[in-house]
């Protein structure tokens, strides 16, 4: 039944239901929103190119501090993701766009006017691809050095395990396996300033959290990019209030310095819908700090722990 405004009761309802959780969240989950000004700045040499951010596809709490410092996180290859990860704001369950063939000269030419010194490449997954896009990120990395020479990279990828059997035009042979470590030696080659990729959670609620992703393939990612190359730095991610326990926290970061994660973040899981998982826990921030600890302590050289970290919060700071 429709409403005088024209939205459903229950559309109603939900936006209710969400407002009253978002009140309840903690104080410590309200980020600053940062000056109209400086974040229109960024928003208009974003949006006159067409791009898409990470901060806005993914509704990230920290975009109005990154964009008051003209900082983002560009979201390669559209906005839509072939995978349908439960707990991610990403556009999902349909089509996703054709390339833009301008999009490498676009985010280059936005580096530039941004005057950035560090950038952040990620993607939506995209398994219709067929290399999984890992061209488009060498593609997007040569576009940018050329244009800003001393402008350092890291890239944030997929596992790149789906996709076509071709990589760069050329048929391959061999297990899904082979062909996820010819993907990612592509990108190894274009030699980022780091090499991003997050499991998200920990193993016993991968399956949930994480739809059409495996722990235990996160993991070959990172080694993988040690083995072709252990000069460039690793990191990788955890979203915490999934229904995790300090223990399962404390195995998956022992997981990931075991295959030579150097860098980590930490942070807490912020329901972007209805639709979306629930939060099991609000982790406090003493909590994090904790955590932070334990994996200095076991060797990470870069940490970032805290209930509004994501995964490329502040990340030229690291270099």
């Amino acid at each position: 039944m429709a409403t005088k405004n024209g939205q459903s009761k229950s559309t109603q309802v939900d936006a209710i239901e969400m407002k009253a959780q978002i009140k309840s969240m903690p104080r410590w989950l309200r980020p600053s929103l940062g000056k109209a000004s400086d974040i229109s700045t960024v928003q208009k040499i974003i949006k006159q190119r067409q791009l898409h951010t990470i901060c806005e596809e993914g509704r990230c709490p920290n975009r109005g501090e990154c964009y008051a410092q003209n900082t983002a996180t560009f979201l390669l290859m559209g906005p839509t993701c072939t995978r349908s990860c439960a707990f991610c704001q990403v556009d999902k369950g349909h089509a996703p766009m054709p390339l833009d063939p301008e999009e490498p000269q676009k985010v280059a030419e936005a580096v530039e006017l941004l005057n950035l010194e560090y950038v952040v490449l990620t993607s939506v997954a995209r398994d219709d691809l067929p290399d999984g896009g890992a061209g488009w990120f060498v593609a997007t990395m040569a576009a940018i050095k050329k244009r800003n020479p001393l402008t350092k990279v890291e890239v944030l990828t997929a596992d790149f395990w789906g996709g076509q059997d071709v990589v760069r035009g050329e048929g391959l042979s061999g297990s899904l396996a082979e062909r996820q470590r010819a993907r990612i030696k592509v990108v190894v080659d274009a030699h980022p300033a780091c090499y991003n990729h997050n499991i998200e959670t920990v193993r016993r609620l991968q399956g949930p959290v994480r739809r059409g992703a495996k722990y235990e393939r996160s993991l070959d990612v990172l080694r993988i990019v040690k083995e072709l190359n252990p000069s460039i730095p690793t990191k990788s991610g955890l979203m915490l209030g999934h229904g995790e326990t300090e223990a399962e926290v404390v195995e998956a970061m022992t997981d990931l310095r075991g295959v030579g994660c150097d860098r980590l973040t930490i942070g807490q899981y912020m329901r972007p819908s209805l639709a979306h998982l629930p939060v099991e826990k609000y982790w406090t921030p003493e909590e994090f700090e904790q955590f932070g600890a334990i994996a200095r302590e076991m060797g990470f050289f870069h940490v970032r722990s805290g209930p509004l970290v994501r995964s490329s919060y502040h990340a030229g700071e690291d270099n």
